[in-house]
């Protein structure tokens, strides 16, 4: 979220510099209240779906593009990583998770976002959610990994099993 006016006086905010740990730091600032804007990044839970020894990948009904990618959610308050994992799993595909295995922690810049991506082993039968619109299984020597965020997830979980991913080639952004 990009804010213009303070959310406590409704001040415009200003790029100040401050004092913080490790020296100056410019971000925007309330000079009224003395309000930040942090900006700091939001934690995405992301997995690569083992179902019927296959991945699951999905399309987003928002995707202009017929792309398929991981599962992916943001945390709830209260919730560990592992459990907002298996619930982002349960109500966008139906599936329970059985077993869940973190394969890292992604920098996703370009969003401010940081990725948390699992391996789940996943059973049960495949409704999606109004959220998604199609969903393919893959065998693991013919999924396509992205050149970034999620993307390079799968292609670490795929290196873990002995496989050598390969990479698509994404469209200029406008096409996206």
């Amino acid at each position: 979220m990009t804010y213009k006016f303070c959310p406590q006086c409704a001040t415009a905010l200003e790029l100040i510099a401050q004092a913080e740990d490790g020296g100056d730091k410019q971000r925007l600032r309330c000079a009224a209240c003395g309000w930040t804007h942090w900006n700091n990044p939001t934690p995405v839970l992301a997995a690569v779906i083992q179902y019927q020894d296959r991945i699951l990948l999905a399309r987003n009904a928002a995707w202009t593009s017929k792309m398929f990618a991981l599962i992916t959610g943001f945390m709830e308050a209260g919730e560990t990583p592992e459990g907002g994992i298996a619930r982002e799993i349960k109500e966008e595909t139906n599936l329970d998770a059985t077993e869940l295995n973190l394969i890292g922690v992604y920098d996703f810049q370009r969003m401010n976002q940081v990725i948390i991506a699992y391996h789940a082993v996943a059973q049960g039968e495949v409704k999606l959610s109004p959220e998604l619109v199609d969903y393919r299984l893959y065998e693991y020597d013919a999924v396509k990994c992205w050149p970034a965020g999620t993307g390079q997830a799968l292609a670490d979980w795929l290196r873990s099993r002995g496989v050598q991913p390969k990479f698509m080639e994404l469209p200029p952004r406008s096409q996206a």
